[in-house]
């Protein structure tokens, strides 16, 4: 394995990235299909949620300089999921038309 300054691998720092943003990502799509009230959708992401996050913590306990690449990937993760989100228009009311 190829490690540079400080002992930690630049590949683990960038699963780390993904990981993370990826983990956000299911957090941001976990919460929309709660307000929306999708039950097995919510369930769906809150398992990926999960799943992803363990390999960042994991790599937490390796070496605390992966935090650094965490909180970069979910950052990312967070503002392209919500972004790519695309929400419903506002439902208006129908009024009469004016006589």
């Amino acid at each position: 394995m190829v490690k540079i300054m400080f002992g930690f691998d630049p590949i683990i720092a960038m699963g780390v990235v993904l990981a993370t943003a990826a983990t956000d990502a299911a957090y941001v799509f976990f919460n929309a299909a709660v307000g929306a009230r999708h039950r097995i959708r919510a369930a769906n992401w809150s398992a990926i949620w999960y799943m992803l996050s363990a390999f960042a913590v994991i790599s937490f306990t390796e070496h605390a300089i992966y935090v650094v690449f965490a909180a970069a990937g979910s950052w990312i993760g967070a503002f392209v999921s919500v972004t790519w989100l695309v929400r419903a228009p506002i439902a208006r009311p129908v009024t009469a038309p004016e006589v």
